[in-house]
Parts: C-alpha cells; sequence; structure tokens
C-alpha cells in the first residue's frame, strides 16, 4: 500500500509540473499583454520549479543530488508569494480599484525580500543541510530563518487573499463574480500545497507514514485540478474573443499538452516499476508504451474532440456555429475557383479541339482575367478591354460571337426578379469557325454551367468577405468592452486600446490621407480619447485634431538632435517626407538613396513605429484620466 502510494504522488508530482508548465506555455502565447495574466505566469513559473524539483529529487538517488533539487525547489517557494501579491494586486486594478501607491509599494518590497532570501538560499542560513534518512521522506533541515520566511510567507498569502476576496466582491456580473470565485478557490491550493510542510513536521508524519503519503497524494492531485480552474479563469483576461473560442483553446491545449503527457509518464512509469519487481528495469516495452500512448491519446483527442466542443460550448449557438463551420471547410477560395476553372477549360480545348481558353467575371470595374489555359494571346488585348466595348459587337447578351480571333461565350445568370444578369464569359481562342455536333453542344453546355455556378458561389462569397470586413472592427471593439465589463462596471464607458495590428493599418490609411480625405476624416483613429480631447481642442474640426495627433506621433519616432540624412533618421526621414511635405515616393527614394522597393519597406516600419507611439499616447491618457475612489 505504502510503495502504491509514494509512486502515484510521484506520478501526480510529475503531472502537477507537466500541467504547469503547459498553462505557461499557454499564457505566454495567448494574452501575456494582460497585467492578470503576467503575474498569473510569474505564479506558474514557482509551480513549475516546485514540483519539477520535487519529482527529480523523489527519484535521485545520491544525497548530493537530494540536497541540490531539494534547495532547488526553494526558488520556486520563495518567488511564490511575491508573484501572488503582484496578482492580487492586478486582479484589485481590474476591478476598477487601481492602486495610489501603497499595494504598488508592497508588491516591489516582497520581491525585494524574495531577491534577498534567495541570496542566502546557497548558504546553510535560510535552510539546513539534507536529513537523508528523515522519516517519511528525506527533506531540509530548518533554521531561525526559515522561521522568519515561513511568517513572511503567511503573511503574503493572507494580504493576497484579502485581496482577491475584494476584487470578488467588486465584480458586478454574474459571470465576472463566478470566474473571481474561481480564482478565489483555485489560487488555495498552489498557495498552501507548495510550502515544505517536512520542515517542522517531520515527527508527526515519521509516526504517520501511510497517512503522510494518502494527505500527499490527495494535495497534489487538488493543486493540479486547482491550478487549471485557475489557467481557466484566468484565460479570460486580456482578450476579445468569446467566450466558447477562450474555454475551446484551453480545452484543446489542456487534452493535447498536460493530459497526454502525464498519461504518457504514468503509463511508462507503471511500465518499468511492474517490469523492476519482475528483474528488468528497462525493455522494450518502455518506449513502445510511450509511443503507443501518445499516439492513442492524439488519435481520440481528433476524433473526439468536435464532438465534445460542441456538446460543451456550442449551447444555443449551435446552429449558426455549425452553418460557420461548414463555411470555413467548404469555402471557395480564389485559388479553388481557379483550379476547378482550369479543369473546365482543359475540358472545353479537348472537347472543341481549341488551342486555348480562359473565363474573365465580371465586377464593378468592369471583366477580370480569372484563369486561362493553352494559347491565348491574352497579353496582347484581351485584358484591359470592357465588357460594353467586348459586348457592342454582339448587340446583346446571349449567344456566341466573335471577337477578333476569339469566339465568347457569355456567362449569364437570373437576378432576384428574374431578369438576365451576366456573370462573366467564356473565351474561346484562335477558333475559325465553330460547329459542333450535338455531342460537343451538349458537353459545351454542361460545362459552361458549371462555369456559371462557380461564378455564382464566388460572387456571393465576395459579398460575405465584404460584409465580414466591415463588421470586424465593430465586432472586435464589442468583444473587448464585453471582456472588459465582465469584471469592471465603467468598463463599457472607457475607450479600448485598440489591437496593434488594426491600429498600424487604420494609420496607414490616414496618413495617405494626411492633408485631407475621407481616410482622414472617417478614420476609425477618432475613436481614440487622444484624438477625441483633441477634437475639443479644434472647435470639432476632426481633421485638423487627427492631424494633430498624427504629427505628434511622427515626432515621437524622431531622434533626439539636428536632422541628418543618417540611418537613425531614416524612419522620420520617409515620415516627414512622404506624408507631411507629400512627396512623391520616386523624389523621396532620391532624396534618401536608396531604391524604391526598400523605402516601402522602411515605411512599413515606420508606420508601425507611429502606431506604437499612438498607442503609449492612448494609454497614457487614459492613465491619467482615471481618477481612484479610494486609496488602494
Amino acid at each position: 500500500m505504502l510503495t502504491v502510494l509514494i509512486t502515484l504522488n510521484q506520478i501526480l508530482v510529475a503531472g502537477v509540473a507537466i500541467t504547469a508548465f503547459a498553462l505557461l506555455l499557454y499564457a505566454l502565447a495567448f494574452n501575456l499583454r494582460d497585467r492578470v495574466a503576467r503575474s498569473f505566469a510569474l505564479i506558474l513559473v514557482a509551480v513549475v520549479i516546485v514540483y519539477t524539483a520535487e519529482a527529480l529529487a523523489s527519484v535521485a538517488n545520491q544525497p548530493v543530488q537530494q540536497a541540490f533539487w531539494l534547495r532547488t525547489q526553494w526558488i520556486g517557494i520563495i518567488l511564490l508569494p511575491a508573484a501572488y501579491l503582484h496578482f492580487s494586486d492586478a486582479l484589485l486594478e481590474t476591478t476598477g480599484k487601481p492602486s495610489r501607491g501603497r499595494r504598488r509599494f508592497f508588491v516591489r518590497l516582497a520581491y525585494l525580500i524574495s531577491v534577498v532570501f534567495l541570496m542566502l538560499l546557497p548558504t546553510p542560513w535560510l535552510v539546513g543541510p539534507l536529513v537523508q534518512n528523515g522519516a517519511p521522506a528525506p527533506h531540509l533541515r530548518p533554521t531561525p530563518l526559515t522561521d522568519l520566511f515561513t511568517l513572511c510567507y503567511a503573511l503574503a498569502m493572507g494580504i493576497s487573499g484579502y485581496n482577491l476576496v475584494r476584487a470578488f466582491r467588486r465584480s458586478t456580473t454574474s459571470t465576472g463574480r463566478r470566474r473571481m470565485f474561481y480564482l478565489l478557490i483555485g489560487s488555495i491550493a498552489p498557495a498552501l500545497g507548495s510550502f515544505p510542510y517536512l520542515l517542522f513536521g517531520s515527527a508527526l508524519a515519521a509516526r504517520h507514514v501511510t497517512l503522510f503519503w494518502l494527505f500527499s497524494v490527495i494535495n497534489t492531485f487538488l493543486v493540479g485540478g486547482l491550478v487549471v480552474v485557475m489557467a481557466y479563469a484566468v484565460a479570460f483576461f486580456g482578450v476579445g474573443w468569446p467566450d466558447r473560442t477562450v474555454k475551446s483553446r484551453l480545452l484543446k491545449w489542456i487534452l493535447r499538452g498536460p493530459v497526454t503527457a502525464s498519461l504518457t509518464l504514468a503509463a511508462v512509469t507503471i511500465v518499468r516499476r511492474t517490469g523492476e519487481q519482475f528483474g528488468t528495469p528497462y525493455s522494450a516495452l518502455v518506449p513502445m508504451t510511450m509511443v503507443a500512448t501518445i499516439l492513442l491519446s492524439e488519435y481520440l483527442i481528433t476524433l473526439f474532440f468536435p464532438l465534445l466542443e460542441q456538446w460543451l460550448f456550442d449551447g444555443k449557438d449551435k446552429n449558426d456555429l455549425e452553418l460557420l463551420r461548414r463555411l470555413e471547410t467548404r469555402l471557395l477560395t480564389r485559388n479553388d475557383l481557379r483550379q476547378f476553372l482550369e479543369a473546365l477549360l482543359a475540358a472545353v480545348c479537348d472537347r472543341l479541339q481549341a488551342p486555348g481558353a480562359y473565363v474573365a467575371a465580371l465586377d464593378a470595374q468592369g471583366l477580370e482575367l480569372l484563369v486561362w489555359v493553352g494559347k491565348t494571346g491574352l497579353e496582347n488585348n484581351h485584358t484591359n478591354a470592357s465588357l460594353n466595348q467586348i459586348l457592342a459587337q454582339n448587340g446583346g447578351l446571349s449567344g456566341r460571337f466573335r471577337w477578333g480571333n476569339d469566339v465568347l461565350i457569355p456567362l449569364m445568370d437570373e437576378d432576384a426578379e428574374g431578369e438576365p444578369q451576366i456573370l462573366g464569359v467564356l473565351g474561346i481562342s484562335n477558333v475559325d469557325n465553330l460547329e459542333l455536333d450535338s455531342e460537343q453542344e451538349q458537353a459545351l453546355a454542361t460545362l459552361t454551367a458549371r462555369m456559371v455556378l462557380a461564378l455564382q458561389d464566388y460572387r456571393l462569397q465576395r459579398e460575405v468577405f465584404e460584409s465580414l470586413r466591415t463588421l470586424t472592427s465593430q465586432t472586435e471593439l464589442i468583444q473587448r468592452l464585453r471582456a472588459s465589463g465582465r469584471y469592471h462596471q465603467n468598463a463599457a464607458l472607457q475607450n479600448v486600446p485598440p489591437e496593434p495590428t488594426d491600429l498600424a493599418q487604420w494609420v496607414r490609411e490616414a496618413l495617405s490621407h494626411y492633408w485631407g480625405g475621407p481616410k482622414l476624416t472617417q478614420s476609425p483613429l477618432l475613436r481614440l480619447s487622444i484624438v477625441q480631447r483633441a477634437v475639443e481642442a479644434y472647435d470639432g474640426n476632426v481633421s485638423n485634431a487627427l492631424r494633430a495627433v498624427l504629427k505628434e506621433a511622427i515626432e515621437r519616432v524622431r531622434p533626439e538632435g539636428e536632422r541628418r540624412f543618417t540611418a537613425e533618421w531614416v524612419l522620420y526621414n520617409i515620415l516627414e517626407l512622404k506624408f507631411v511635405q507629400g512627396k512623391k515616393v520616386r523624389e523621396v527614394a532620391a532624396r534618401l538613396a536608396m531604391s524604391e522597393a526598400d523605402l516601402y519597406r522602411k515605411q512599413k516600419v515606420a508606420i508601425e513605429a507611429v502606431a506604437r507611439a499612438l498607442l503609449e499616447m492612448e494609454e497614457q491618457n487614459q492613465r491619467q484620466s482615471q481618477i481612484p475612489s479610494t486609496r488602494g
């Protein structure tokens, strides 16, 4: 029984380390820009160190190795109180209670104390030598400084818990309170489960060895589960995705990462320990078990995760989400359309023995050549011809007609009122006399009907894309406001900073109309609080206000000192010459002694620098506008 409990505890300890590391990678990949997520990442770093070192110490054979890993474990233990204070302060700030200095001071003090204890860790003052034969497990001997650290540990955790309770009480929405409750409960396990209780309770544990290991198994299992609960609640901070997307990504990552790795580790450990009982500690079954467990886990996740996702997350929106998934998998992209039309054109050339053929689609600007096969001579005169010029030779929209050496066949459809409308034309090149038998006529009718079907789908999907582009910025703003409003009741009244990629695109468009134009007067940048403040200063003139803000952002890119035409000044010079002075690309490239291609590359970097400057200005303005009600 005791051996089973010790083995199970070792597996669970390694599982907690794997889970914490996987969740740390998830936090680093998705929402590290948020202060709550960053501070939670520090907690995960501490948990990873604690449980990785404990797992390695439990399997170490030499006393020197055991002492090294047990002392390494203390790095995470020392970092944990400061990380918890940092996390609780960030969480309380999210609910609209920013610190006016006091909480931040204690967070910095906690990190300073942690640094002091870390400097003492290599010495025998903080923790003593290894008690190798201590029951129920080897541990380090406590010292008077250990008592002092324990007091600091308990004090920091107590303050952190108090801040978490305050954050829970300040949450206004039902969703926010529920997730704050998850954080409150989940934070208990790492705080209590990471402290080495054998420093003070080794005598009691030695008298009740089986009870100790049973408690250790339960404690480790709870730590692993509640760390996942904390990560689930934190995953919603700093992201503007819908809840179902956050839940789906996190669940998939947990299944593919910690669950698969932990199952593999457990299976390998059990096979190896079983082999030791029969005198073969390592056999071919060990790698075979590892590979089989990984492949089987990935196979089951791939097979059943879509069903699990629909069951857990879709809810009442199941039909709408299923429609979107089908659209994604069955979408006819431009490349798909080209491939399909190429196959149809090849069939046309084969059936009619024509040297070449092409399809042009009709859009707002006229005919757009989509695809061609064989010898067509399109480079001479066909590509720039308008639809009216081509059809004028036929005098109508139906039937075949000649245009030069080509035969054109309009690809027709009906609009909502049943009136004929043209989608494009099929061109068959270099045919003198197109006389077809009945079989060829039927084949051509079938092929043109399929071309019409493809162009219909392509036109409809283009309209869908245009609608999606229009909706994208508004829906992203709504999602970010909704995410912020879970915890802070006034978040809907605040300006949410845009995403950097969106901001760079908006800046590029506004700079292109710097001296006037719709991309300046109707720019999404007008929603920024710094621009709204400037509009008031310029008596409601949005053009002058946005131009002034852009000019200030450009000046922030300017290096210090007198203006020069050197490498460090190139970004500012491009912005000032191209947009402020309005010079042409060729003039700017000649003035800066670079090629036009190099100028465009540098211009992209310069615009991104202006976007970063605008984001800094916006965040600075929002910090200045925040007026805390009471001291934190």
